[in-house]
């Protein structure tokens, strides 16, 4: 494993296993009453898991999917490790991603999937595989990208 933070990254999201899926639920402090759909289940939506384990190792990669897709090094599905962030687009009609999940290893991710489903291990591999982001505290870059037309 290319890193201790990682693979405290993997052990925080393998002991949230079993914990119900709640829209907008979860964060650093772990899971929570989501909002919408998710606000009577308490629980983690897909961000707020991936948030979870990475803050349980130190590093802030930001609440949502999009600020996490841009928290670190992009990589090719071949550079997989333990903890790295494998993102999916799930919706073609819209500038993605719109799942995370946390690799396991090269093979398998630990997720929090969808509304009725809890936290899991499945298959890494799928047809709305969008890429892969390693987490780096000197990578993460929480605020929107900057429009080179906007910069002075």
């Amino acid at each position: 494993m290319r890193s201790g933070a990682g693979a405290i990254a993997v052990r925080a999201a393998m002991e949230m296993i079993g914990v119900p899926y709640s829209w907008g639920g979860g964060g650093i402090r772990g899971p929570g009453f989501g909002i919408g759909k998710g606000a009577k289940v308490w629980g983690f939506d897909c961000s707020g898991l991936t948030e979870y384990a990475w803050a349980r190792a130190g590093v802030p990669i930001g609440s949502t999917t999009q600020e996490q897709w841009r928290s670190g090094i992009r990589l090719t599905k071949e550079q997989v490790e333990p903890g790295d962030l494998v993102f999916y687009d799930n919706d073609p009609g819209s500038a993605g991603p719109e799942h995370v999940g946390l690799a396991v290893d090269a093979t398998r991710m630990v997720h929090a999937p969808y509304t009725g489903q809890f936290v899991r291990v499945d298959p890494l591999d799928r047809r709305t595989f969008m890429g892969v982001v390693r987490p780096t505290e000197s990578a993460a870059n929480l605020d929107p990208p900057v429009d080179s037309a906007d910069e002075v």
